[in-house]
């Protein structure tokens, strides 16, 4: 249906981004097709060494997921941090990573765990890195006709410390900004590690730069100092209503000390 309409419809998930977007005349598609009833797109499984999460699962259903809470308590924490309970129960992880919104939280964590999309069309499925999914504000790979059907995400070493810290103005607020951690230690030193921001830029950040100036470190102050500068210089946010653009792209930084530090401390 959405190939054979073409650029006047749009999926329907659970159309917490859609839905305000046509309310303020951002969106007008022609026609929704509406997901709701495609069961082989729920669900949370493992495939080989990733976990496989169907792109119509629920942010509720994430965080009440036992394998997800095991392997990746991540998703769990920042989906606790989405909106509130009425708007998980029906929001989307597909749509949530797919609507290409530089506010909604998760598509920073996907870039932060190198996780992949795939997606279908009338042409058959591919696959695309999360990290080249955003190419701008509300403008994604995704060619007309195509949907996200599910997200891959390569499973965490054990013992691996992640965390994911989000400042707002209220509960259920978009980010003024947010960061998110996952690193792995070796003889009391960074071995691996990841760092992603949401909502500093138009599309999320893979701040590669700032990973790799905390590798092989103790994680110092002064490491973490250097690391969150680093985080700071690739952000481009405007100023609004969550503070002026100066404000934001410090805050960037506070929030990467933040999930560096407790990323650290849960990490075995």
């Amino acid at each position: 249906m959405l190939a054979d309409l073409g650029d006047d419809a749009r999926p329907l998930a659970g159309g917490h981004s859609l839905i305000p977007m046509m309310k303020l005349r951002l969106a007008a598609p022609a026609h929704l097709v509406d997901l709701g009833a495609i069961g082989e797109l729920k669900g949370v499984r493992g495939e080989g060494g990733d976990i496989v999460i169907g792109a119509m699962t629920t942010q509720h259903e994430l965080i009440a997921d036992a394998t997800l809470a095991a392997k990746l308590p991540i998703l769990r924490e920042t989906a606790l941090l989405i909106a509130d309970p009425q708007v998980r129960y029906v929001g989307t992880i597909g749509g949530n990573v797919a609507q290409g919104d530089p506010g909604n939280d998760m598509p920073a964590v996907m870039l932060c765990l190198g996780a992949s999309y795939q997606i279908a069309g009338k042409g058959g499925e591919r696959r695309v890195a999360a990290r080249d999914f955003y190419e701008g504000a509300y403008l994604t790979a995704l060619a007309p006709g195509e949907m996200v059907t599910a997200i891959r995400i390569p499973v965490p070493p054990q013992g691996h410390g992640a965390a994911y810290e989000k400042l707002k103005r209220k509960i259920g607020d978009y980010a003024t900004a947010a960061a998110a951690v996952i690193l792995t230690q070796s003889q009391g030193r960074i071995a691996t590690c990841s760092i992603a921001l949401t909502n500093v830029a138009e599309t999320p950040l893979w701040a590669e730069d700032a990973a790799k100036s905390v590798i092989g470190t103790a994680l110092d102050a002064a490491t973490v100092k250097k690391a969150a500068a680093a985080a700071e210089a690739i952000t481009s946010p405007a100023s609004d209503n969550r503070g002026p653009a100066e404000y934001r792209r410090k805050m960037a930084g506070v929030m990467v000390a933040r999930a560096l530090a407790r990323a650290k401390s849960r990490a075995a």
